[in-house]
């Protein structure tokens, strides 16, 4: 409104000074005072009229450098929002890199197990997985009892396969009990799991014999007599681990190897105690 007052009146004085300017050029004597008199009332409106012209000039520079300066603006927050989605592209490849280089770590520490490789698509906890899906199934070889491991260690047990799924309960879960043993004593002993114990971080180590000696961070894996785990996968580290009020046996907790805070990638191994063959898909 108020550029739209300034631009009126620059236009009226502009015809103004226009005028008088005509009348001054006359060239007869008898306008030489009224040619004085104008010259006297013309140079203020002139004046006035370049400082009204000037305002509305750096107003109009001003609002061009305004809109210039949003559009790169714009520009920037386009560019800006383009390199936040491709850095957050290269970190997922990043983090997506490093759990594959995990898992061939583990595939090659356990050559002697023939293994599949498979994505988790489900779980059914939203805290951890203690049951979840993998989209690989009996098409692929996976049969119920297979074991899984990632991210360093013992994950769990196939407990159910359809065409292009399977189902695998997690050694966290609280049913789930793996028969164990100490790597540096081969003292037999159960891992239990426990996820009111897991929300530590640790699980459950119990029935060990009384005469075994266990120091905080020895590795226990699954023993010879599991009847359903392949032998000498490591499960975690036991701790804590003292005697028990009946002086028989020694209890402790183990901290797992795997997170089951965030599994993606898995690998099952294609071989079942039982038999002690491979399944062919």
């Amino acid at each position: 409104m108020e550029s739209k007052r300034s631009k009126y009146i620059l236009i009226s004085l502009t015809a103004l000074c226009v005028l008088l300017i005509a009348v001054t050029s006359l060239k007869d004597g008898m306008m030489e005072p009224l040619r004085t008199g104008v010259g006297y009332f013309l140079i203020p409106i002139q004046s006035g009229v370049n400082k009204v012209g000037t305002g509305i000039y750096n107003e109009l520079t001003n609002y061009g450098r305004l809109h210039e300066a949003l559009q790169e603006n714009e520009a920037l927050s386009q560019e800006l929002a383009r390199l936040t989605e491709e850095n957050n592209r290269l970190q997922a490849e990043q983090f997506e890199l490093e759990r594959l280089r995990n898992l061939y770590e583990l595939d090659q520490e356990y050559m002697q197990y023939d293994k599949i490789g498979a994505r988790v698509i489900a779980r059914d906890s939203e805290k951890w997985f203690q049951v979840f899906r993998i989209n690989k199934g009996s098409a692929d070889g996976i049969a119920v009892d297979m074991n899984v491991v990632a991210g360093g260690g013992l994950v769990g047990i196939v407990t159910d396969v359809g065409a292009n799924y399977a189902t695998v309960r997690s050694i966290i879960d609280d049913s789930s009990r793996v028969g164990a043993m100490s790597v540096d004593s081969s003292y037999n002993c159960i891992v239990a799991g426990d996820l009111t114990l897991y929300a530590q971080g640790r699980l459950r180590l119990t029935d060990f014999s009384r005469d075994a000696v266990l120091d905080n961070g020895d590795q226990i894996v699954t023993s010879n007599i599991s009847t359903k785990f392949l032998p000498g996968i490591l499960i975690g580290y036991a701790v804590d681990v003292t005697m028990d009020p009946d002086h028989l046996t020694q209890s402790g907790y183990l901290i797992p190897a795997a997170d089951f805070d965030n599994l993606q990638e898995v690998l099952v191994i294609t071989e079942l105690k039982q038999t002690g063959e491979v399944e062919n898909p």
